[in-house]
């Protein structure tokens, strides 16, 4: 086993195969790593600062997420988002994260959605807070999810849902341009919320699945008009 390893903020030994992975992952997910983009073996594990086999451990990983793909000749690259990609994305989707609603509406404990309720309130007034309010507001939708993956007590399906979130994350970046939608998905929230503290599971199924027609009716407008996103 490569015994390379680094420490976090906590102290903690990390492996570099999985310093190697969470860099390059949040790279490519905060899109400082563009669909497209070259990953070379030596270069990456030059930049990170990691030997080859660790960085090797990483693309292995990252392939898996489909995060990366083997690219012609040598090397890989970050893989392409197109308007298909996101609709294919969207469909499974509205089908994992409106069973998860339904169920959060169900079986919850209403007391971490009592405090997330107060919390999203002050979600306007974040939007208009520019780019770290819009951070502030993506970490309360984090913690959203988060209650709602405890609620539901099912690992297969949180699985499933934390899988495609991971794609869904570099979407959310197109959103973010979008102040005007942004508090109208504060607003759906708050329903979803509302409907799951009420232990509704029809409304809060009903909630969600209006909250993300929106929100790809709203993506798919942005992408339409961005020439780097292909249609297929």
């Amino acid at each position: 086993m490569y015994t390379e390893t680094a420490k976090l903020g906590s102290g903690v030994p990390l492996r570099a195969s999985e310093r190697a992975y969470r860099q390059l992952r949040g790279e490519i997910l905060d899109g400082l790593l563009a669909p497209g983009a070259a990953l070379l073996e030596v270069e990456q594990a030059e930049r990170i600062g990691v030997s080859r086999t660790p960085l090797r451990e990483a693309v292995a990983r990252l392939i898996a997420d489909g995060l990366v793909v083997g690219r012609r000749g040598r090397g890989f690259e970050v893989t392409e988002i197109s308007v298909d990609s996101i609709s294919e994305l969207y469909e499974l989707r509205q089908a994992l994260e409106v069973q998860a609603i339904r169920l959060a509406a169900i079986r919850r404990d209403p007391a971490p959605f009592l405090a997330l309720r107060d919390a999203f309130l002050t979600a306007p007034a974040l939007v208009e807070q520019g780019a770290t309010g819009v951070h502030r507001y993506y970490v309360l939708i984090d913690e959203l999810e988060d209650a709602v993956d405890a609620a539901v007590e099912n690992p297969f399906l949180v699985g499933a849902l934390r899988a495609v979130r991971t794609h869904l994350a570099r979407i959310r970046r197109v959103a973010r341009r979008n102040p005007l939608r942004l508090r109208a998905a504060a607003a759906e929230h708050l329903l979803i919320i509302d409907a799951i503290i009420a232990g509704d599971p029809s409304l809060a199924a009903h909630a969600t699945h209006i909250h993300l027609h929106q929100s790809l009716v709203s993506v798919l407008a942005t992408v339409d008009e961005d020439p780097a996103i292909p249609a297929d």
